[in-house]
């Protein structure tokens, strides 16, 4: 892709954010956040099942580990594509969405589960904290800048794909597998620095750290005006366990996959490679691509080579190409 069109497509969706109104508290709660991602109870050691019902063949719910206090933000729904009636017999595949990113989720997704139920591996999809159906009224919260409800929201939301890991090896499944995309993939990460029971990690244009890169792009006059605050801000919450490269995984760094936009303009390319140097150079792809065309299905044939670098890691056979994903990427 052309730099400056990856870019002009970045810089469009930030302002489009800026647009729809960007909150800032009077009281960002910053210390309190750190105090809370530096403790214990930020992601506790043990996780349980979650206790998963189903409404139908694919949709399900649960209560959430950790609840707060807006109810609708406390049942986590989600999606499970089997393969088959023996689909316990085969390994899965958790896809994490990007921030409200609901085309993914709810278009998207599907798409990339056929193919990979056709290769014998399930695929769950979850509804991240306070987003789409479990948005609360009070979501301007949730974007208001309040650091401390943020560590909490991504907390929660760790617990969640946890306790789904747990439910779903508990049903029998050999492997269950995490596949992220920008704030899904800084989730997936995070759970696989805490959680060794995983079989490999994918994550395209990961949110590795903090950064001011909202107000960098903004053209309105008042999101830019909060630059200098917004960063002093992300600098400090960069010393938590939320900056990446501050911790380690807990699975080999050979079951780890790194997607980096080469124009990524929001998740930036430096960051990418500070992580893959910290965790021990594991596997990276370097896309000539930015962060819209990563993580809205811009990049040809991209989930058939993941689908191909996953397959031996769960224990299937590495996945011929050539799908209705389009050209294979072998050769980037």
């Amino acid at each position: 892709m052309i730099a400056s069109l990856a870019n002009l497509m970045d810089w469009s969706a930030v302002q489009a954010m800026t647009l729809m109104g960007r909150a800032y508290a009077e009281n960002p709660r910053l210390e309190g956040a750190i105090q809370f991602l530096k403790g214990p109870d930020f992601i506790p050691a043990e996780s349980q099942p979650a206790q998963i019902e189903f409404n139908g063949s694919i949709h399900f719910h649960f209560p959430t580990p950790r609840p707060c206090d807006f109810a609708v933000n406390n049942v986590v729904h989600g999606r499970l594509y089997r393969c088959g009636e023996r689909w316990r017999e085969q390994p899965v595949i958790i896809l994490l969405a990007g921030y409200n990113d609901s085309l993914s989720y709810q278009f998207r997704f599907p798409l990339i589960a056929r193919r990979f139920n056709r290769a014998g591996i399930n695929v769950a999809t979850l509804v991240p904290p306070c987003h789409f159906q479990r948005r609360p009224s009070q979501r301007g919260l949730f974007d208001s800048g309040d650091w401390l409800m943020f560590a909490e929201r991504t907390a929660q939301g760790i617990a969640e794909i946890r306790a789904l890991t747990g439910w779903l090896l508990g049903e029998g499944c050999p492997g269950v597998a995490l596949w992220g995309y920008s704030a899904g993939a800084g989730d997936a990460g995070m759970t696989m620095c805490r959680d060794a029971r995983l079989a490999a990690v994918v994550m395209a244009s990961p949110a590795v750290r903090f950064g001011p890169w909202v107000e960098q792009l903004a053209v309105r006059p008042r999101v830019r005006a909060k630059l200098q605050s917004v960063g002093e801000q992300c600098e400090k919450m960069n010393l938590s366990p939320m900056n990446l490269t501050l911790i380690q995984p807990a699975i080999a760094r050979e079951r780890i996959l790194l997607i980096e936009g080469i124009h990524d303009l929001i998740c930036l390319k430096e960051n990418v490679e500070d992580l893959w140097q910290a965790w021990g150079q594991p596997d990276i792809w370097r896309l000539p691509y930015g962060h819209v065309s990563i993580c809205c299905g811009g990049v040809p044939g991209l989930p058939e080579r993941i689908l191909r670098w996953l397959a031996p890691r769960l224990g299937k056979p590495v996945a011929k190409s050539g799908s209705n994903f389009g050209q294979s990427l072998t050769n980037m």
